[in-house]
């Protein structure tokens, strides 16, 4: 199994059943170093706001989410849902669980 931290749309029960066609368990966990920055993203019926992290300057700053268990085949799913504008990458938590999250697409 593989760790995912989720900051947004993923924590989504009905996004998590619209992807992987079941809800999943998560504990809370923080992405240290990390900031949310605001993300206008195309979709069918016009723009639409997300957020999405990127690194901070400052190391104090933390974006709270969710850890869950997923699949690899899960993780395919996932990347095909997110958008151009979000790549995955591996990270530690504070926990110091290493997980994936996405962040900008730089």
């Amino acid at each position: 199994m593989e760790k995912l931290f989720s900051y947004g749309t993923l924590r989504s029960k009905q996004i998590q059943m619209q992807i992987f066609k079941k809800v999943l368990v998560g504990t809370p966990d923080q992405l240290l170093g990390y900031k949310l920055k605001s993300l206008q993203i195309e979709e069918e019926f016009g723009m639409a706001d997300y957020v999405v992290a990127i690194p901070s300057e400052n190391t104090e700053e933390n974006i709270h989410g969710v850890v869950f268990n997923v699949s690899n085949a899960d993780l395919a799913k996932v990347d095909l849902f997110e958008s151009n504008s979000y790549r995955r990458v591996q990270v530690k938590l504070k926990s110091g669980t290493i997980a994936w999250v996405y962040t900008e697409n730089k």
